[in-house]
């Protein structure tokens, strides 16, 4: 899947394909990777299941990254360490309910502050602790980061902050997490970052620090600033602004 790309530097979309990721991560973050100036070879990733279907693995498996990958669900945890280590020694598997609090337990954990690759997936609180994330002194070199497509392209919202949110109880329809690709985007330029592009499939935004890379290849990218989230365009049938409806009457929080 790798090798059958046709590349065209300058369009992400056909930088993608998923060997464990979900949505062409795999393939996005290979040619960033590849790009940097720099590099530690190391990653951080909360959210990261059972180790095997995550934004991590293929950098484990196929790459011998070192890295944290960081899980709430003591049971995927369980799964991941007895997978992860037949793969690599460097790539450590924690349980830990990551909110704005338990960063500094990270920070503390991780072997660079800024590691090649931080992927943050965790459906519900994700602004707060990207806050908590560069507020800890991490820089990492790419960034990538979940968006809520059903907020649309243009709407700078996320939720109220809520230390223990689980998006599978605070709404029946499970629309009501995250981050809009508009919000995301304010923050990270606050940062110092630069944003590179969504993936197809409306999932993923992916960011970079611009002291890692050559201008001239950040400055050539043309990448897409907005997708539907497939799986929910298929769910409820409708667009973005169909969906929202569904979720209208809920508390946002203005970016």
């Amino acid at each position: 899947m790798m090798q059958g790309r046709r590349i065209d530097m300058t369009r992400p979309a056909t930088w993608e394909f998923s060997a464990f990721s979900q949505n062409g991560e795999d393939g996005v973050l290979d040619v960033l990777r590849k790009e940097l100036t720099d590099s530690n070879r190391y990653f951080v990733e909360i959210g990261s299941a059972d180790g095997m279907q995550n934004n991590s693995s293929w950098l484990v498996v196929a790459e011998q990254y070192a890295g944290l990958m960081v899980e709430g669900n003591s049971k995927l945890v369980d799964r991941a360490k007895r997978l992860i280590p037949h793969y690599s020694v460097g790539a450590e598997c924690v349980n830990m309910f990551v909110n704005s609090n338990s960063i500094k337990a990270l920070k503390d954990l991780a072997l660079h502050s800024d590691p090649d690759v931080f992927s943050l997936d965790i459906d519900g609180i994700d602004y707060y602790v990207a806050e908590a994330v560069f507020d800890a002194g991490f820089r990492p070199k790419i960034f990538v980061v979940e968006y809520n497509s059903a907020f649309g392209p243009e709407r700078s919202i996320t939720i109220p902050y809520k230390e223990n949110f689980s998006f599978g109880q605070e709404h029946p329809t499970r629309l009501y997490y995250g981050v809009s690709i508009s919000a995301w985007r304010k923050f990270f330029d606050k940062q110092g970052y630069r944003f590179v592009t969504v993936d197809s499939k409306g999932v993923n935004a992916f960011f970079v620090n611009p002291n890692s890379f050559d201008a001239s290849f950040l400055n050539a990218v043309a990448g897409s600033s907005f997708a539907e989230n497939l799986y929910q365009l298929r769910k409820f049938r409708g667009a973005f602004s169909e969906q929202f409806k569904l979720i209208a009457d809920q508390r946002f929080v203005d970016v």
